[in-house]
């Protein structure tokens, strides 16, 4: 696939600004991390002007609403290593700012437009991320690829119900599951069960967005099946 940039290069936020901002949020980062942010926004602005990755435009928006919330995620769930795959990822968010948080993670970026993909593999490449994989495809029809993931992250995600079941069902198995969700949604997702809901974390800075967290339940045989 061949997509035309402009040759104009737009100009991420500053280090300074990069380091305030994450500050703001208790996310402390090092200089290559901060030199990754700011490549990462870069190539961000430049895909968006031919794919539809964010619709915010503005560098410093960008930066607090995708970096400083999905980053968020490392410090205030005590997010470490593990299999994590991101669904629906699109411009990459919330897995490649976790990624560039906690690098030992093996990354799983799911997206099931050619396009999108297209900029996340162009994303990983000129980052040099390490363990990290894209896959086209829409989230029910992987199995094998994703098995066994330590937990399941999105953003942009509706059909809570239909994920959960996927995200908890033998061939994905996933232990944990991170959403970053509107202050609406949060009574739907806890009475969906299957998982154990810790209390919400309020993301600074935000208008009511939140991240939820649940831990898979396991499954308790029948007395059918125990005999």
């Amino acid at each position: 696939m061949v997509i035309h940039m402009s040759t104009a290069q737009p100009v991420p936020p500053s280090a300074e600004t990069v380091r305030r901002a994450l500050g703001e949020f208790q996310i402390v980062v090092d200089d290559e991390q901060v030199s990754q942010i700011q490549q990462y926004i870069r190539l961000l602005l430049v895909w968006n002007e031919k794919v539809n990755l964010t619709a915010i435009r503005d560098p410093l928006e960008i930066l607090y609403r995708h970096f400083c919330e999905s980053m968020y995620a490392a410090v205030a769930i005590t997010l470490k290593g593990g299999r994590l795959a991101d669904v629906g990822s699109g411009g990459g968010f919330p897995g490649v700012p976790l990624k560039i948080m906690r690098p030992e993670l093996q990354l799983f970026l799911v997206d099931s437009n050619v396009k999108k993909a297209t900029f996340l593999a162009e994303l990983v490449r000129t980052l040099g991320l390490k363990n990290t994989s894209v896959l086209v495809s829409r989230y029910e029809e992987l199995g094998e690829e994703l098995f066994p993931l330590d937990a399941v992250c999105s953003r942009a995600l509706g059909e809570f119900a239909s994920f959960l079941k996927w995200a908890g069902s033998e061939r994905i198995a996933a232990n944990q599951v991170i959403f970053w969700i509107g202050g609406h949604d949060l009574d739907e997702v806890r009475r969906i069960a299957g998982w154990e809901w810790r209390e919400p974390v309020l993301v600074p800075k935000s208008l009511r967005r939140f991240l939820l967290v649940g831990a898979r339940k396991p499954e308790i045989p029948s007395s059918e099946s125990a005999e």
